[in-house]
């Protein structure tokens, strides 16, 4: 295993640690809630959001280790997004992670009020982390604005608005806008926030959390369209027949290819401007690119 590969598996064994942790000490009061989060909380997955966090952590010269609530803040905040944006009501998919999506398992209120919890405990802890100074407050409110009307629900919204328009009624500001708040913001999130509590190099990162956040849309809208359904553990081909504003939709398949491949470039650019090691997260970048789930 290559040491790109055991540093991404130690930073991803310890977000399942905290999250595990941050398991025990919820009180959800009825049993099937806590199922219910547990179900998706702890369902696997590649873990980038907290490990974006960790590694720019240490990058820039913290202990990762340090602000445990953070990351697992981050990882419930994406796991809520991944329960609700599967309802009926919104992107309507059964499946997740390759097992039934919360709402198949334990009914569609209960995978609301799961999603409910798990956004509300996160704010419980970066609110508890705020106490620690100026630096902690920038980096939750970091976190709320990349989550929020600001950033992923905006993003949600006018993923919905503009489904099953045509690219003569939508086009690239429209894509540009859903890919950017819906995704990147959230991507972005977890590195701003390690840049906000080493304060420094915070624009530069956010920069680059939003470049690569961009990358890592533009690569699940082609392997929407190309990849393998086992792998990705979800079902694809759902954008394209229910309309969805995908690059693919408004640039084509082979212009998003070369998109996707400019921006792994930009990426790698724009970590030069980070006077650390970042080979790290250089790997990291062209992982993202050449993924296959």
């Amino acid at each position: 295993m290559s040491k790109y590969l055991l540093k991404y598996e130690e930073y991803r064994t310890y977000t399942e640690e905290i999250l595990q942790k941050a398991l025990s000490e919820m009180h959800c009061h009825t049993e099937v809630l806590q199922k219910s989060i547990d179900y998706s909380l702890m369902a696997g997955g590649k873990r980038i959001r907290p490990v974006l966090f960790l590694a720019m952590m240490e990058t820039l010269g913290l202990d990762y280790r340090s602000e445990r609530a953070f990351a697992v803040a981050v990882e419930c905040i994406h796991t809520y997004s991944l329960i609700h944006d599967d309802l009926p009501s919104m992107d309507n998919d059964d499946f997740r992670r390759g097992k039934p999506s919360n709402h198949k398992v334990f009914g569609e209120a209960n995978a609301i009020l799961a999603g409910d919890g798990l956004l509300s405990y996160a704010f419980e802890l970066l609110i508890g982390e705020c106490y620690k100074g100026v630096r902690y407050v920038n980096a939750a409110k970091t976190l709320a604005s990349a989550a929020g009307l600001q950033g992923m629900v905006a993003g949600q919204s006018a993923d919905l608005l503009h489904s099953g328009k045509s690219v003569s009624e939508v086009g690239e500001a429209e894509l540009q806008m859903i890919h950017f708040h819906k995704t990147a913001n959230l991507i972005a999130a977890p590195l701003i926030m390690a840049a906000n509590l080493a304060e420094k190099y915070e624009e530069e990162t956010r920069e680059f959390g939003m470049s690569l956040g961009f990358l890592f849309q533009v690569t699940d809208d082609i392997l929407d369209e190309t990849g393998d359904e086992r792998e990705m553990g979800k079902t694809l081909g759902k954008d394209k027949a229910e309309g969805k504003l995908t690059c693919v939709k408004v640039y084509g398949l082979e212009k998003s290819k070369r998109l996707r491949d400019e921006l792994t470039q930009k990426c790698l650019a724009l970590l030069d401007k980070i006077d650390a090691n970042t080979s790290f997260l250089k790997e990291l970048v062209i992982s993202l690119r050449n993924r296959n789930k």
